[in-house]
């Protein structure tokens, strides 16, 4: 239960989402911090929601701007300029820079467009998420494309949930050099 903050049923999804997340995280011994667009902290505001979120969640950053994926997350500046900031590339280095100057061992990004307007030629409901694992995955550092629908909110949201789930789904993965797998609950 969540001790009774959350009032629609998609908040009680989210919630438990979150809760999952930072189950993974503290059996893994891992911290966490995020780095966040379109979703202007709704990821870290999802994670501090469940108690116990302050042993493994160490902040976040919030660049909504496109100047501040730069100086404050470290994305390229003149890649910015040439190919905006909804791409692979862009959720990538975003996740690398919360990791980086959050002092975390994961870092979890987005950058997208929630509309109802188009950004950098991207029509609304595009998001890129990015992930830096620890270094003892080969793959450590991804990218995932979303293609959402609905509403500014409905994508916010859908966002949000996303994040999180693939996150859980990639701390259950089998990291080379460890057997063993952390369950998700």
């Amino acid at each position: 239960m969540n001790d009774g903050q959350c009032v629609t049923d998609s908040d009680e999804a989210l919630w438990s989402i979150a809760a999952a997340t930072i189950r993974l995280l503290g059996a893994g011994g891992w911290s966490l911090a995020t780095c966040e667009s379109l979703t202007g902290g709704g990821i870290g505001a999802a994670i501090t929601s469940v108690p116990g979120a302050s042993a493994v969640f160490r902040g976040g950053l919030i660049t909504y701007a496109s100047d501040l994926k730069a100086t404050l997350a470290g994305v390229d500046a003149e890649f910015i300029a040439k190919h905006g900031v909804i791409n692979e590339r862009t959720a990538k280095q975003m996740a690398i820079g919360a990791a980086r100057n959050c002092r975390s061992d994961i870092g979890l990004s987005c950058t997208g467009v929630a509309g109802p307007d188009g950004e950098d030629g991207e029509t609304p409901g595009t998001v890129w998420l990015g992930l830096a694992l620890p270094t003892r995955w080969d793959d450590r550092v991804r990218a995932r494309l979303l293609t959402l629908g609905g509403d500014r909110g409905q994508v916010r949201a859908q966002t949000i949930a996303s994040a999180l789930s693939w996150l859980n789904e990639c701390l259950s993965e089998t990291a080379p050099n460890d057997d063993s797998v952390i369950p998700v609950e």
